[in-house]
């Protein structure tokens, strides 16, 4: 299976790259290099700025084939370069990934093309499994600039993690927050 990175926007509320961004003491694409290593074969970051990314060798640094096409881009372009069947993706912005839970997730890997949590407040795509299967399908939909990753969930085989799967992995509530502005960033360090 092949760990993805979806590091493709800078965030300007921020005012940098959101994946060199410290929390307690270690940049978050060092966080989630770490844990990639322990699970996957292959790791792909997806970006628009590949040069950023030069000093990791662990992964191949891929640019986003459709660019301004969001998250869904992304995952198309890490799909598309991945040399294994499913991959897990995750923003770049996740400081509190999980192995284990990452782990159970590529446990539920074989009639579903599409593995992804879901909370009451909805699905978490990038921090979910996704088949080539769909890389036509997700092609039309950029091309049609419609970039909603859960827009497609009901045309594929999907899984759905339910909370109570979740609970045991996120015990602090934490396990899908990113950081999305300095206020995020310093209250939950």
């Amino acid at each position: 299976m092949t760990g993805i990175i979806f590091a493709s926007s800078n965030d300007f509320r921020l005012g940098i790259n959101k994946a060199f961004l410290e929390f307690d003491g270690i940049r978050l694409i060092d966080n989630i290099l770490s844990v990639y290593k322990k699970i996957f074969s292959e790791i792909i970051i997806v970006t628009n700025d590949p040069l950023s990314y030069i000093e990791f060798p662990e992964a191949v640094v891929v640019a986003d084939i459709y660019k301004n096409k969001g998250a869904l881009g992304g995952i198309y372009t890490g799909l598309f370069y991945a040399s294994h069947d499913y991959s897990f993706v995750a923003a770049c912005d996740m400081p509190f990934l999980n192995e284990g839970f990452i782990i159970y997730l590529t446990g539920q890997v074989g009639k579903h093309d599409i593995i992804v949590p879901e909370l009451p407040e909805g699905f978490q795509p990038l921090h979910a499994i996704y088949s080539r299967n769909y890389l036509s399908h997700i092609k039309k939909l950029l091309n049609a600039d419609k970039l909603k990753i859960a827009g497609f969930y009901k045309e594929v085989r999907l899984l759905s993690i339910p909370e109570e799967k979740i609970k045991p992995f996120n015990k602090d509530g934490r396990l899908f927050l990113n950081i999305n502005t300095p206020k995020n960033l310093k209250a939950h360090q």
